[in-house]
Order: C-alpha cells, then structure tokens, then sequence
C-alpha cells in the first residue's frame, strides 16, 4: 500500500468517514497470476514474475485497495511446510499440504500429536522463502511507491486442519480436548514467532493478517475454548495499528469477540449482510467485504455487479467502517471489467 492508501485504511478504522468509499481485496495466487497472464507454478517459482503480477494489479486499478499487498506467499502451504507437510505443487493448480497427522482406523483417534514440534521460523519450511523474496523485492516495491505493511500468516486453527485434516481437527476437539490445545499452543507459539520475525525484518511493517477459516466451523462454546485463546496470542504478538483477520465460513461465531481480540479489521463470508455484521461487531470493527466472489464478481455480468453494489450499499445506514470488497478473497478467473464496473458502482474512481 502508498502512504496516503496506508493513512486512510487508519482514518476508515478509526471511524472516520472516508469519500469517496474506499475499495480494497485480498489478492493471491488464485486469481493473480492468471489474470497477470502467467500460471500458479511460474508465479511461485520467480520472484521477478511475482513482483510483475502484482505491479499490474496495482497499476491497473489504483483506486483499490490491495491486501496485504506484494504478499510472498505459496498458497497455503507456507506455515504447514514449516511443521513437515509435504506439499504439492501443478503448474496451474493451487498447490496443497498433505497431513503429517494419522489417525487410528481401530480407535478413530489421531496419533503422533507428540511428535510435533515448535519450528524454527527463520529457517523452517518455506519461511525463509518468504524473507528471502521480499528482501529482494523491497527495494522495487518502495520503488513503486509502496510499502511491506503486514506480517501475515494462516491462523491456528487453520493450521492444524492442514497437520491433521479438517474433519479429523473438529472431531478431536471433543474426542483428545488436551492433545488439541497442546498442539494449538505449540501452533501458536510458531506463529507469534513467525510474525516477530516479519515484523523486525521490514521496520514498515504495522499490521498483522491471520487467515483462518476453520474457526468458522466452531460452535460457540468451541470457539471459546480451542479458538479465542490462541487468536488472542497470534493478534497481540506485535504491537501494530492494523489487525487483520480473514474467515469466510460461517462468521457469526467470531464475529462478537473481535474487537476483545484486538481485530480491528475483518474480511468475512458474503452469505453475511454487512448490516448484520454491523449490527454482531456493534460496529467497533471496519468490515471488509460483502459481494459474493465467485457467483458475482467472477461469473456475473457487469450489471450484476453493479447492482450487488447497489444493493449491498443501500442496505446500510452507516458507510463509516466498511470497505468495500468481496466476502473473501479475489476469486480466481474475476475478469478486468467486473472489478471496473464495481468501481463506478462504488464512486470509487478517482
């Protein structure tokens, strides 16, 4: 992000009303490199093809917002490998981290919680990958007139989904309560790490993004035992004016807690209404969101998606505190003209 982007992003979350209203997405691999004109593997492999996907976007569309913006990332394989995933890459294919955990056929239980140990996040896994390709980039992102603003990682629960498998994670909550936490801790204490290290490597750095959509699939009473907690740890690791989280599942079990969690900033699921969502955070946090990603913004027409902004603004009373975006990330194959046309639907050109 620019500075004067940097500078309203803090005045939106402070409240302050923002015109023309601000337009901001989350872009990674599942939808940048193709629209950039390259595949998912070319992107991962080239630290100078990464930089160039993301000057375009940032090129093409000034008026936006990008989150976290220039972000070294391998698809959700960064913090899994770190714990020993074996993760597997295609050439145009979002790439994934196979389970180090196995469960028990005879018991249904999981085995080797054990054997799972804290790594190291400077040397472990692709970590240090993702040091090593904004080291080498920082000097052309400043040159761009943008800054590395965030440390980012997967959240907790997200990771331990990837360790074990989902269903599995969800199951051991009732089943191994205490191998659970012990494995969350162990989660958590890489992750504040993890975040430290970005944070002391890149002095721009004021804002952590945790990503975690498992923890839309907690109940509230699991929320509050298996998530909050660690999500407490992760968002207080560093001490930074933006704290960002991502889950686009089921959001309304989180949704009350975040401004105790120190969120300040949240990107959620668009089967959401942004004025519920209001009405859940009692509006102490800025909303990121809501026009449904793949339906709308990636498979409708233009005219859908004007009238999705349409109706998504029209259905709120206050426009302080939001800014406008997809519920969730970019998705992949979202064309040039829909985010225009959402754009001028928003009055967010300059």
């Amino acid at each position: 992000m620019t500075q004067e982007q940097w500078q309203k992003l803090l005045a939106v979350l402070d409240g302050q009303s923002v015109d023309p209203l601000p337009v901001g997405f989350i872009i990674d691999s599942p939808w940048l490199p193709n629209w950039a004109g390259m595949s998912i593997l070319d992107y991962y492999a080239s630290g100078s093809l990464w930089f160039e996907a993301n000057l375009k976007a940032i090129e093409r569309f000034p008026d936006v917002w990008f989150l976290p913006g220039f972000w070294a990332e391998w698809g959700m394989c960064t913090e899994p490998s770190a714990f020993g995933a074996r993760c597997v890459f295609a050439e145009n294919e979002f790439p994934f981290a196979e389970k180090v955990l196995e469960g028990d056929p005879m018991t249904g239980s999981v085995l080797g919680f054990e054997k799972v140990r804290k790594p190291n996040a400077r040397t472990d896994g692709l970590a240090p990958f993702v040091l090593k390709r904004l080291e080498h980039l920082a000097p052309r992102i400043k040159e761009a007139g943008h800054e590395i603003r965030f440390a980012v990682a997967r959240g907790p629960l997200n990771i331990a989904g990837f360790l074990m498998g989902n269903t599995e994670f969800l199951m051991c909550m009732k089943m191994q309560p205490d191998e659970v936490h012990g494995l969350l801790q162990t989660i958590t204490d890489f992750l504040v790490d993890w975040v430290q290290v970005q944070a002391r490597t890149f002095p721009s750095i004021d804002g952590v993004f945790f990503l975690d959509d498992v923890v839309g699939f907690c109940g509230d009473d699991d929320f509050e035992a298996f998530a909050k907690p660690y999500l407490d740890q992760v968002f207080q690791a560093v001490d930074v004016s933006v704290r960002f989280f991502h889950n686009d599942a089921p959001g309304l079990v989180c949704a009350p807690y975040l401004a105790d969690i120190g969120v300040n900033l949240f990107n959620f699921a668009f089967d959401h209404p942004m004025a519920e969502m209001q009405a859940v955070t009692q509006n102490q946090v800025t909303l990121l969101g809501n026009i449904p990603p793949r339906d709308v913004l990636a498979q409708g027409t233009t005219d859908e998606v004007r009238s999705s902004v349409r109706a998504l603004l029209n259905s709120v009373e206050d426009r302080r505190r939001i800014v406008l975006s997809c519920g969730g990330g970019m998705a992949p194959g979202v064309p040039t003209e829909n985010i225009d046309a959402l754009l001028d639907a928003a009055g967010s050109r300059r």
